[in-house]
């Protein structure tokens, strides 16, 4: 399984995102261009010593991503999504699928969410936007995992 950061933008959200791949053993892909430099040291104070456990790729653009998940041709692409349809507790997850958070300012283009194979949704309160990106990424990971039963782990 991985996770997908779609142009990240805000260092300490794509530090803990980090951090949690480290501890579930999930890949990452990081699709450029970020919000800031990716050395940046606050990226390296909240993934701390966890980052050197991260299996990263770096992608220049999203059609560069994209490119490289056809020639992959595995698992599906699973946008988290304010707009998601489907609650993502009822979603099947399987080791292969990806799991794509958007940009915290932004979210993703029609362009990207028309890409994602499903988009699911985390239930909230009516009148609240959204949950922090690791946050929700945490959340869906967490049930994604525990379907797939934590192979890495």
């Amino acid at each position: 399984m991985r996770l997908a950061l779609y142009q990240p933008d805000i260092p300490q959200n794509t530090g803990a995102m980090l951090r949690l791949a480290a501890c579930f053993g999930l890949a990452v892909d990081v699709i450029e261009p970020c919000g800031f430099v990716f050395d940046d040291k606050r990226l390296r104070r909240v993934g701390m010593d966890y980052l050197g456990h991260v299996e990263m790729k770096r992608h220049s653009s999203w059609s560069a991503y994209l490119a490289w998940r056809q020639a992959q041709a595995e698992g599906r692409l699973i946008l988290l999504s304010t707009g998601g349809g489907l609650p993502y507790a009822e979603a099947a997850y399987g080791p292969a699928d990806s799991l794509l958070v958007g940009r915290e300012s932004a979210g993703v283009p029609d362009e990207v969410r028309n890409a994602a194979d499903l988009a699911v949704r985390i239930p909230m309160r009516p009148g609240l936007r959204s949950l922090n990106v690791a946050m929700a990424a945490a959340i869906v990971a967490g049930e994604a995992m525990r379907q797939v039963g934590y192979p890495n782990t």
